[in-house]
């Protein structure tokens, strides 16, 4: 089960101060699975009837969380874990099979009814069945064996800290919270195994699993209700570079473009005319050409493609060879919004797997298509449901040849075994280019000077070897005259 926004984990409390050292051992976690798995499982029933509900008991907690490393990733050990949600609004009426069917992606339906019917899934301490209404004041219970993704090994890194206030670097690749399938390989829950099951991080803003950058993550409510109010009156300026395909336009591009949440469950944009304002300025800091004549091997296909249909209307890829480092100022703050205008701009994060994927998008990519006709909303839907589990889930089109062979072909989906525990279908390890997309949170700073952090650019936004190019970004000033200035949109 997917955690959602108010989900309360009845492992919260947590028992030490300090964390050992050293991690259990695979014997030592083992056992300690059992045990969980045997108080998991104690019900009451009356003597000869079957039909009482029975009383469950959650997990105990876990501490220190069961981090190990290996092949440069943070991998989790399986563990028991329950999760607790109280009903939402948009959940009352509705009956609990039909709940897990629409809002949560992790497990099939046969895995989410057997277990309802098991009592794994519950209702107020009791088992009730797939086909209970949930009805306001519910209390949603969940215990599962968890397997969580690996991710990067790469640190949390600290720019900057104060007896209020700390700004990290995040890494590619980890959430900022628990959710989903990751609830230790988060950022909050490395910094809490970092500094003592106590330590109480309050993030100030957020940023997408696989975008990299500054963070702030307060050490009390009040600084981080402080910095988010700041924030929420746009007193505060924030600046990302991307990596697109193609050579983008010289001078300030102003997009405008509306967007729509088009799938709450998969977390799925793009843009459309009846969707919620949006504005981003970008300005190009580099272009990077090809190395030499020849294109890539996703080059290759395009030309051959365009060659067979003798011209390349309507395929917005066709010479659009190398790549430009680009900055980005979202005046907006709306989901995946950088991503969403540099792909309808034609010029998508160079390794995006899910707004630079032709098997998603079709052959136009979503350019210029506001009102959905060229790519209607079911098929991108349907298409991207499946990417992870039946196909790869990797940017298709922009490759260039410093992306590694390889890392074409590896990349995270179901692997057709299944743990021995829990009999839950298992992942293979996500490739390098799932735990990185090349989009960075560069720059904060209080609109008035009263602050600014800024953090290195990336090592995928530095001059390739052997050519030249810019290894810093100067200020900001242009991109916020272009926001003052009302600039029309302008597309490539």
């Amino acid at each position: 089960m997917a955690t959602v926004d108010g989900d309360v984990s009845v492992a919260s409390s947590l028992e030490t101060t300090t964390p050992p050292k050293t991690l259990p051992t695979g014997d030592e976690t083992t056992k300690g699975k059992q045990e969980s798995r045997s108080s998991m499982g104690k019900k009451q029933k009356k003597k000869g009837d079957e039909s009482v509900d029975p009383l469950i008991t959650p997990v105990d907690s876990v501490w220190p969380p069961p981090y190990y490393f290996e092949d440069d990733l943070r991998r989790v050990r399986p563990y028991y874990w329950t999760y607790n949600t109280y009903c939402k609004e948009r959940w009352r009426g509705r009956t609990l099979i039909e709940i897990f069917e629409s809002e949560f992606r992790d497990r099939p339906t046969e895995y989410y009814r057997e277990t309802m019917e098991k009592g794994d899934i519950f209702v107020n301490g009791k088992r009730v069945g797939p086909d209970y209404v949930i009805r306001n004041g519910d209390l949603i219970s969940h215990t599962m064996h968890r397997h969580e993704p690996p991710v990067t090994a790469e640190p949390v890194g600290i720019i900057h800290e104060d007896d209020d206030m700390i700004v990290i670097n995040k890494p590619s690749g980890v959430p900022v919270h628990p959710a989903g399938r990751y609830k230790f390989n988060s950022v909050l829950e490395i910094m809490k195994a970092n500094r003592g099951q106590h330590f109480m991080p309050y993030p100030c803003n957020r940023l997408d699993r696989l975008t990299s950058g500054i963070m702030f993550v307060a050490k009390s409510v009040q600084a981080a209700e402080a910095l988010g109010n700041q924030i929420k009156s746009r007193t505060v300026r924030k600046e990302y570079v991307a990596r697109v395909a193609g050579e983008f336009p010289q001078g300030e591009v102003v997009c405008d473009q509306p967007i729509l949440t088009i799938s709450p469950k998969l977390g799925l944009n793009r843009v459309r005319a009846n969707g919620k304002t949006a504005r981003t300025v970008f300005k190009r800091l580099a272009y990077y050409p090809p190395k030499d004549s020849r294109a890539s091997s996703a080059g290759d296909g395009m030309r051959d493609a365009t060659e067979a249909g003798g011209e390349s209307r309507g395929r917005p890829w066709v010479n659009k060879r190398g790549y430009s480092i680009v900055r980005c100022l979202p005046v907006t703050g709306r989901t995946h919004q950088i991503r969403v205008h540099l792909q309808y701009l034609g010029h998508p994060i160079q390794n995006d797997p899910i707004y630079a994927n032709q098997r998603v998008w079709g052959l136009n990519l979503g350019r210029q298509d506001e009102d959905g006709t060229q790519t209607p909303d079911e098929d991108v839907i349907s298409r991207l449901s499946r990417m992870g589990k039946e196909d790869v889930a990797e940017a298709v089109v922009y490759y260039d040849e410093m992306v590694d062979k390889y890392e074409k072909k590896r990349a995270e989906r179901m692997t057709g075994q299944v743990c021995d525990v829990c009999a839950t279908p298992l992942y293979s390890d996500p490739g390098m280019h799932e735990l990185s997309l090349w989009l960075h949170s560069l720059r904060y700073e209080d609109a008035d000077g009263a602050w600014s952090y800024k953090s290195p650019l990336p090592r995928w936004a530095l001059p390739p070897e052997g050519m030249d190019g810019p290894t810093t970004v100067g200020g900001m000033e242009e991109l916020v005259q272009a926001v003052q200035e009302e600039k029309p949109e302008t597309t490539a």
